[in-house]
C-alpha cells in the first residue's frame, strides 16, 4: 500500500473515529472528515468543543477509518500531529463544502470555525489476512 492508496481510502470512508488525549487519558468520537490529498488529512470542529482544547494542549493524534467488508472489513489507522489551519481559502472552501455549517452560526468571520490537518505521520491497513504479518507504515509528509 501507499499513500496514494491511502486517501482513496479515508476519502471513500471518510467517517473516522479520531482519538484525542485529556490530561492522561484517551477520548475518541466519530468525526466526519473533510478531505484528503497528497498535503493531509483534513477537518473541521468547532473552537468551543472539548477535542479543540485537548489538541491544542495536545496535538498528537490518531484517526481511525473503517470500510465494511468480509470478516470485518478493513481498517486504515492516520496518526501524527494537528496542525491548526487559518486559511482564508480553506475556511470559504469549507463552508462551500459544508454549508450546514453556516445554520450553527459559523462563518468566514467567526473565530469557531477550526481546521485542521494531519500533515505528516503513518497509516497502515489492517484486516483479517495480514493480523498476524508485521505492520506496513505507509510513512507521509506534506512538507
Amino acid at each position: 500500500m501507499n499513500i496514494k492508496k491511502s486517501i482513496e481510502f479515508a476519502n471513500k470512508n471518510p467517517v473516522s473515529w479520531v482519538s484525542s488525549i485529556e490530561n492522561d487519558q484517551a477520548r475518541v468520537r466519530a468525526l466526519g472528515m473533510w478531505f484528503a490529498d497528497e498535503t493531509g488529512y483534513y477537518f473541521q470542529i468547532n473552537a468551543g468543543t472539548d477535542m479543540y482544547k485537548q489538541l491544542q494542549e495536545n496535538p498528537k493524534v490518531e484517526a481511525g477509518f473503517w470500510e465494511p467488508g468480509e470478516m470485518f472489513g478493513t481498517m486504515m489507522r492516520v496518526a501524527g500531529k494537528v496542525e491548526f489551519l487559518d486559511d482564508i481559502e480553506l475556511k470559504k472552501r469549507v463552508l462551500e463544502d459544508r454549508p450546514f455549517l453556516k445554520d450553527f452560526g459559523l462563518t468566514l468571520e467567526n473565530p469557531g470555525l477550526i481546521i485542521f490537518a494531519i500533515p505528516e505521520g503513518e497509516a497502515y491497513f489492517w484486516n483479517i489476512e495480514n493480523t498476524f504479518q508485521p505492520k506496513k507504515m505507509i510513512k507521509f509528509r506534506s512538507k
